[in-house]
């Protein structure tokens, strides 16, 4: 990946969706800042997953996505990476992670014998989350950490302006969690990306997030993780975080 300039800026611009007469989100508006984990909460039905599809253009809505290169003061297409909570894997699936990987960056078909110089790009991308070496094993052997990086090297490739995860911890152990946010760390500190992650873990949300958004079908409340939750509106939903 290339480093990003730090010169940009993703804006949420009044997101609203309705199923018939019931509205699902209303006028949601969120500014994404580069180098910056914001986390998104909110109780079941809060309409979180509602938003990640709008944003990823897959149910219709009203409102906008912006992406500002204020180098050149521009307004550009974003360009979005996507890791969903999870991916339909059977135990010992023939399919390995350069199968996968190259199915994803390429369209050569991955049943022809593999490409050298795309299996060189695609190492020395899964290089920069620890990965590597995990490039001829098959996804159903994976751990649920190992995967989890599998997935967040193919979201990066190309680099995006905005990189959504959708509740990436889920199933992975301590040590696969740790190892996870040390990898997000390293996204905004070195790429200077912008990151959207929906998370049900409040504990999580709270020590590794920079910036909350508690949603409720609008946006109730934002701020860094300390003024979210102390504050009513969360108390309101969710009580005291211990």
């Amino acid at each position: 990946m290339e480093k990003a300039c730090g010169l940009h800026c993703t804006k949420i611009n009044n997101i609203g969706v309705k199923i018939g007469n019931e509205v699902i989100l209303k006028d949601v508006s969120i500014h994404i800042h580069c180098g910056e984990l914001t986390v998104i909460i909110g109780r079941n039905g809060a309409g979180k997953s509602t938003l990640l599809k709008a944003i990823l253009g897959e149910i219709e809505h009203t409102g906008d996505i912006t992406f500002m290169d204020k180098r050149d003061n521009v307004t550009k297409k974003i360009k979005i990476g996507f890791v969903p909570q999870s991916i339909n894997v059977e135990k010992h699936m023939p399919t390995t992670v350069y199968d996968l990987f190259a199915s994803c960056i390429t369209h050569i078909p991955v049943f022809l014998r593999k490409d050298k110089k795309i299996c060189e790009e695609i190492k020395e991308h899964l290089k920069i989350f620890g990965a590597d070496k995990l490039i001829d094993k098959s996804i159903g052997d994976l751990s649920g950490g190992e995967l989890q990086r599998v997935l967040i090297a193919i979201a990066t490739k190309p680099t995006p302006n905005l990189l959504i995860l959708d509740e990436p911890v889920s199933g992975i152990d301590r040590n696969g969690i740790k190892e996870f946010y040390n990898i997000i760390s390293k996204l905004k500190s070195e790429y200077d990306m912008s990151i959207i992650l929906v998370s049900h873990d409040l504990d999580l949300a709270k020590k590794y997030a920079d910036k909350v958004i508690l949603l409720d079908k609008e946006v109730i409340k934002e701020g860094r993780p300390e003024e979210v939750f102390r504050s009513l509106e969360f108390k309101n939903r969710f009580g005291e975080l211990v």
